[in-house]
């Protein structure tokens, strides 16, 4: 026999009624009176059984759960069979199952599968989902079944929202657990509940928030009454203060976060440039060995431990340092020693040297970009207050340049290897009569300078597009910077740097990238022109 969407509705509104009771310690549920109800010819009365189950069932069990979902999966796949004297059965090939207790049973000849219309699969949609917020599943079900509930805008007890909190093992199944209550809760008919709600929901202080709570300003039905409209202006309040303050930090971050790279991609041309007065146009094409470097400890990570390939970042710390650091000794002993005292013919000759290792790596690597992997540790982020979302990449890229910085600064200001590095590049003769090598360390120093753009390379590669072309994008930023900040000092290398990156991200979002490099530069031009020598002028004898 076939029966129409009551039964089907009916069978819904019963499971409902089983796994939403009050949380108290009553007896099980009766299972054969809530299916034979469901079998009934038109299942008329259910709807008023339920809500009796409502308010006298206690809170269902993990085997009442489980039962609920084997009942409700089989109605949805029509293996639910109710034979003429209104008994259910679950087919179970060609055997069968009581419905009530789940124990083997013959189908009747009778027996027969309950209609199920559309409106009907929308009923059992629903069930599925609600049953799911208290079941053992994934965490990734749940949340797939919070969704469903929210775009049909069911109404969920919170007897059952609560039971599938305290079940929750999982952070993010909790906190969207909870803003589905707090949902619940502005719709409820009492006044308390939805000041309550509002202000649980003013707790989430993010855009979404303040503009959801905007929108129930607007309407009527919250508006007409004071108390709400009182909770509703209070948390707009505080919420728009705070996405205001999320607004300033992300901002910061951000520019961190930019400023970081160009750092990283500046902080060895202050060296070379700065301290040397080398003007190295290959400076770029170091950065982009570096990033090539990583990739190739990257690919023999993955071909040799391929369990270990996360980390291959820090793996390639070391040896992208000593690659770049080699190359630019090289480049030293072979053509820039003959030109320290002729700055033209060293920018002629390192951008000869800047072609020549970009058609190096094109035709060993091909043009293409290269495709980097991205350890799980440098995805993702946490959010901190309002829409500020801290990336765990771009943090990352901070810190490095934080202690690039910093191990840059110990070396020359703690260490002999920076005295005589300093020595040489404000005298050279006079370094040379104390018994200094200035040969020695000019070939230290550029290698050292290399070195440290090959670590920029490394830090830009999982952001970046790296390719053979790459270094050209670094190369005018990073002079940009260093004759900003003041030639030959770190410490005002970083923070033209980090001022450069500001104002970059603080002008991009109104008038584009492009607008905002044209602002930076006049702005970088105007500082010059107050202060030729940069923003920190190191001090030596004239």
């Amino acid at each position: 026999m076939r029966f129409g969407l009551k039964a089907g509705a009916a069978l819904a509104a019963a499971l409902t009624c089983l796994v939403m009771g009050p949380v108290r310690a009553e007896a099980a549920p009766d299972r054969t009176a809530i299916v034979n109800e469901v079998c009934a010819q038109g299942g008329q009365g259910l709807p008023q059984a339920a809500d009796q189950l409502l308010t006298e069932l206690p809170s269902a069990t993990p085997d009442d759960v489980s039962w609920a979902n084997r009942v409700v999966g089989a109605f949805s796949h029509r293996q639910l069979l109710c034979s003429a004297d209104g008994h259910g059965y679950i087919a179970n090939g060609a055997a069968g199952l009581d419905a009530a207790t789940l124990v083997p049973a013959k189908l009747p000849d009778d027996a027969a599968a309950p209609f199920l219309s559309l409106r009907a699969r929308i009923v059992l949609e629903r069930m599925e989902a609600a049953l799911a917020l208290v079941s053992p599943v994934a965490p990734e079900r749940k949340l797939a079944a919070l969704d469903t509930l929210q775009q049909h805008n069911d109404s969920v007890p919170m007897a059952l929202v609560t039971m599938a909190i305290a079940q929750s093992h999982d952070a993010d199944v909790t906190r969207a657990l909870r803003r589905f209550g707090v949902l619940q809760g502005l719709h409820a008919p009492d006044t308390a509940q939805r000041v309550a709600a509002i202000r649980d929901l003013s707790q989430d202080t993010t855009s979404d928030t303040l503009g959801q709570l905007r929108s129930l300003r607007d309407d009527p039905s919250y508006a007409s009454d004071p108390s709400v409209a009182a909770a509703l202006d209070a948390g707009i309040a505080h919420v728009q203060l705070w996405v205001r303050v999320g607004n300033v930090l992300a901002l910061l971050y951000n520019g961190l976060s930019a400023g970081s790279i160009l750092f990283m991609s500046a902080i060895g041309l202050a060296v070379i440039f700065g301290l040397m007065g080398v003007i190295n146009l290959a400076q770029g094409e170091l950065i982009m060995i570096g990033a090539y470097t990583a990739y190739c400890v990257q690919q023999v990570v993955r071909a040799v431990a391929p369990a270990y390939i996360s980390l291959y970042p820090i793996l390639a710390i070391p040896l992208v340092f000593l690659v770049t650091a080699a190359i630019g000794i090289i480049i030293e002993a072979t053509v820039i020693r003959h030109l320290y005292r002729r700055p033209l013919m060293t920018l002629l000759a390192t951008w000869g040297i800047s072609l020549l290792l970009i058609n190096l790596v094109r035709v060993g690597f091909g043009p293409q970009n290269l495709k980097f992997i991205t350890p799980s540790y440098l995805t993702g982020g946490v959010s901190v207050v309002g829409d500020f979302f801290v990336t765990w990449n771009h943090l990352a890229a901070i810190i490095f340049a934080v202690l690039a910085f910093l191990g840059t600064l110990a070396l020359l200001r703690l260490t002999s290897l920076g005295l005589f590095i300093r020595g040489v590049t404000q005298n050279r003769d006079m370094a040379g009569c104390i018994g200094v090598s200035a040969r020695t360390i000019d070939m230290l120093a550029f290698g050292f300078g290399a070195g440290l753009a090959g670590l920029a390379g490394l830090a830009v590669a999982p952001i970046y597009n790296v390719n053979p072309s790459m270094g050209t994008d670094f190369i005018i930023d990073s002079f940009m910077v260093v004759v900003l900040g003041g030639v030959g000092s770190l410490v005002g290398t970083a923070i033209a740097a980090f001022g450069i990156g500001l104002v970059n991200v603080g002008i991009e979002p109104f008038y584009g990238a492009v607008a905002a490099k044209v602002i930076a530069l006049l702005l970088i031009i105007a500082i010059i022109q107050w202060r030729p020598e940069g923003l920190i002028a190191i001090k030596g004898r004239r």
